[in-house]
């Protein structure tokens, strides 16, 4: 039978240790034509491998699931496999690619708050048992459509700051939580363990340190009524940074050891997401058109800068936040970039502001940074790209394909990954990663089929 190994979906360029990811850019850059210039996405599944080790070091004691719904790529998921990652997965979709990819259902946990009914019957077609829930209704469905499921009762966290208060929170209060174990009781359907729900922009260890103490209050009100309970989730908020990584660890262990030590059995999971992908991946655009208006031109109705008014430069990007800056919609702020070509070091620096092309004023990447005059064609580089960035367009009306994907692995990483034998051998001989020999000599190499 063919599968992903036999026809992979994709292909990987192997640098040499003389190639810098500008080199990698550059020839993908200079492939474009003159009259057609797209965004693309270079990453490198090297850095994937190089935090999945990271977090191997430091969180020893924790597997990771990722969460699929922050970058789907194939390469990324499959990569992840082969470390020996569970995942994370939101929706159907989601689960398809999992699946498709030859992950266990064992090492699948299907997140979703709110499950249609089809979709939680191919769960359960599928062998996919462990489900999250934080509500009654949710509860009702799945014990209709998936009698066998194992749940993680989905608890609600305090804010870490007061800002993250006003946005909309998902889990059910300690208060409730009484209430759906009793609810699960009476319809015959297992509670296995606690999931907490932290956001992607928590800051603040002592959140995790609040919701270990409230897990332990649902576990032993679990044990009253009969569940056996033996998975805690500590959810996501990992943002990448080894500093932050450290303390989270140090602050989430001292706690498991008193709530919840060696002895109870209890399996500790996490649920990175941008943590693994964030910093692997790096967007490049070109400038579609520019605009000089006024800096104080708002709510104004003249435009043109006066003569002694220093102006604003609005350009024009051929992404914008339709498409690969979707988490600029949910206020993630977007870092300024830099330009691709190369410029004099005493080149002016104008006051800057960049935009997609759809003309909506919601479609701004950029409220302000400084760059050196650029012109329709120039390129733009957004690195730390990887993490909510990959979705279809959201506009129904954009006919434009997702920016390609191209994949590229240092030889230093990928022969460190068979030498030291992070890849489980099982799932390397499945692995549909094709190293090819390239340099920044050589142009042509190692293109990638659009994820």
């Amino acid at each position: 039978m063919k599968g992903i190994a036999d026809e992979p979906q994709y292909s990987v360029g192997l640098l040499d240790g003389g190639t810098a990811l500008c080199d990698v850019i550059d020839n993908y850059i200079d492939e474009q034509t003159v009259s057609e210039k797209n965004a693309f996405f270079v990453a490198d599944l090297g850095a994937v491998m190089r935090q999945h080790v990271r977090w191997r070091t430091r969180m020893p004691l924790i597997r990771p699931y990722y969460a699929v719904r922050c970058n789907s790529s194939p390469a990324v998921i499959e990569l992840l496999a082969s470390l020996g990652s569970g995942f994370t997965c939101s929706n159907k979709s989601d689960l398809e690619l999992v699946l498709g990819h030859g992950v266990s259902p064992e090492d699948i946990i299907y997140s979703g708050v709110c499950k249609q009914v089809s979709h939680i019957k191919y769960a359960a077609t599928n062998g996919i048992d462990l489900l999250v829930c934080d509500n009654e209704a949710e509860l009702r469905k799945i014990s209709r459509c998936h009698p066998g499921a194992k749940l993680l009762l989905q608890v609600s966290t305090e804010a870490s700051n007061p800002e993250e208060g006003t946005s909309v929170t998902f889990g059910c209060s300690l208060k409730d939580s009484r209430c759906l174990l009793q609810r699960a009781k009476e319809l015959g359907v297992q509670v296995v363990g606690v999931r907490s729900n932290i956001s992607s922009s928590c800051e603040d260890d002592q959140v995790y340190l609040h919701a270990i103490s409230d897990a332990r209050c649902i576990y032993d009100l679990g044990a009253e009524m009969g569940f056996n309970m033996n998975i805690l989730d500590i959810g996501g908020g990992f943002n990448g940074a080894e500093a932050q990584l450290d303390l989270i660890h140090s602050a989430v262990m001292s706690v498991v050891d008193l709530y919840f030590p060696s002895s109870s059995g209890v399996s500790l999971i996490a649920e990175p997401g941008s943590f693994f992908v964030s910093s692997a991946f790096t967007l490049a655009v070109s400038v579609i058109s520019k605009k000089v208006v006024a800096r104080d031109a708002k709510d104004q109705e003249r435009e043109e800068p006066s003569p002694d008014e220093e102006p604003e430069i609005q350009y024009f990007l051929n992404e914008g936040v339709y498409g690969s800056f979707s988490s600029k919609l949910s206020e993630t702020p977007i870092g300024a970039p830099s330009v691709h070509k190369k410029s004099l070091v005493d080149a002016p620096l104008f006051s800057s502001s960049l935009w997609g092309p759809s003309g909506d004023d919601l479609d701004q990447v950029v409220e302000h940074c400084l760059l050196p005059e650029l012109h329709i064609g120039d390129w733009l580089v957004f690195k730390h790209a990887g993490a909510f960035s990959l979705g279809q367009p959201l506009l129904a009306s954009t006919d434009s394909p997702p920016p390609p994907i191209f994949y590229f692995i240092f030889s230093r990483d990928w022969f460190e990954m068979q030498d030291t034998g992070v890849m489980h051998d099982t799932t390397l001989k499945n692995l549909s990663l094709v190293p090819y020999f390239f340099n920044s000599s050589q142009t042509g190499a190692a293109l990638s089929v659009p994820a």
